[in-house]
This record gives structure tokens, C-alpha cells and sequence, in this order.
């Protein structure tokens, strides 16, 4: 089922509790069912971020009361549903996500044990492949695992468990078809910079915004 959609428009800015309250109308994340190997799932689906109402501040306070400690003391896999997002509704800038990375406590960092990424999309591919290691430490990055239809995340995770949207499900009618659209199944082996590729500053790839992975 399909989330309730954000505001057409506000007169004034969102306060921090309208905020938090439009972060868990929208369910935005859940934790549901299990993948293949028993671990627990978190469900995150990025068309459903409201990125022109929500602050980077309310956006980790949510996370630290509702979400983070339900994963402290469990193995956890996130399927980050990437399908329908746009570049001017749904995308934080990249100080934004790195930000919320940052936040999270350390417990659930070593609890994160995958990340399957559906519908991911070349571009950001690219943009993981040039920039991932930088913005997410602690090898987070290499935890991503491509999923590029829905069908193949069911060979990583129990289909009886977790709920998609079904403009997830649209997505794969549309490659179907559409046959000459890539499809890849599913992929651990991301894309490698060139050798002597020029190396990038951390500090300047906050400026770039996340426009470039939609």
C-alpha cells in the first residue's frame, strides 16, 4: 500500500513535533520481518521522505526515539526501497544523509549486516560507486547489495513478511515491458573507480546535492 502523500503546500514552516509526527504518518520506516539468514528487516522507503518539510534535526530525532532502539540488541538488514524517487521531492542534500549516518549509535552499526538497495538506477550506482566509501565509514558500503527487481529481493528476503508499495511493483511491469531497461538481478560487486582515479576530499562532497542519484 502506497503512503499518504505530503503536503501540497504550507503557509509556514513545519514546527519539530509536526515534522516527527509527518516522519511517522508517512511510515517512512518500518522494521518488518526477516531476510533469508533470520535477520530482522528495516523497511525504508525513499519516494516517502519528505524532504522539503522535514529537518535534518527532527529527521534524527525520530530515528533516535522510534527506531534505533529496536535494533540496539539485533541483527538487522535494511531494504531500502530507492524506486519513484525524485530529484526536487524526495533527495536530502548529501551533508543531510551523512549527517544522519553519523547519528546513528554505534550499537546499530555493528548490528547493520546488509543493505539491499531496490531499483538503485545507474546513476546512483555511479554516484555510490565514485563517493560511498567517503560518506559512509565503517564499511557500510560494502554491506550494499544492488537489487534491481523486486523479484530477485525475495531470494534475500521472506516475501511473506515484509510489504512493498506497489509503485515498486510498477516499476518491474515497466522493465518488463520495456526488455532493453538493465537487469542485473541481484549484485554485491559495485562498480570500481579507475586506478588512478583523483581522490576525492570528504569535506568537499557535502556540497553536492543528492539530485545526482535520483
Amino acid at each position: 500500500m502506497d503512503s499518504p502523500a505530503t503536503p501540497a503546500a504550507a503557509a509556514a514552516p513545519l514546527s519539530d513535533s509536526q515534522q516527527r509526527h509527518l516522519l511517522h504518518k508517512l511510515d517512512l520506516f518500518r522494521l518488518q520481518g526477516r531476510d533469508r539468514r533470520g535477520r530482522a528487516v528495516l523497511r525504508v522507503v525513499g519516494k516517502f521522505f519528505p524532504a522539503r518539510w522535514v529537518s535534518v534535526e527532527a529527521l534524527t530525532k525520530h530515528l533516535a526515539e522510534g527506531v534505533f532502539p529496536k535494533l540496539e540488541d539485533r541483527k538487522f538488514a535494511v531494504v531500502y526501497v530507492h524506486s519513484g524517487v525524485r530529484r526536487s521531492e524526495n533527495c536530502p542534500g548529501i551533508s543531510a544523509l551523512r549527517s544522519v549516518y553519523e547519528a546513528i549509535p554505534a550499537g546499530v552499526k555493528r548490528n547493520l549486516e546488509a543493505v539491499y538497495f531496490v531499483h538503485p538506477g545507474l546513476q546512483a550506482r555511479l554516484f555510490l560507486a565514485t563517493f560511498g566509501r567517503l560518506l559512509f565509514a565503517g564499511g557500510l558500503y560494502e554491506k550494499i547489495k544492488y537489487v534491481n527487481r523486486v523479484e530477485f529481493l525475495w531470494e534475500e528476503v521472506r516475501r511473506n513478511e515484509v510489504e512493498l508499495p506497489e509503485f515498486a511493483y510498477d516499476i518491474d511491469d515497466e522493465m518488463e515491458r520495456r526488455p532493453v531497461m538493465a537487469d542485473y538481478g541481484s549484485e554485491s560487486d559495485h562498480l570500481r573507480l579507475p586506478h588512478g582515479a583523483p581522490f576525492m576530499d570528504p569535506a568537499a562532497v557535502s556540497c553536492y546535492s543528492m539530485r545526482c542519484i535520483a
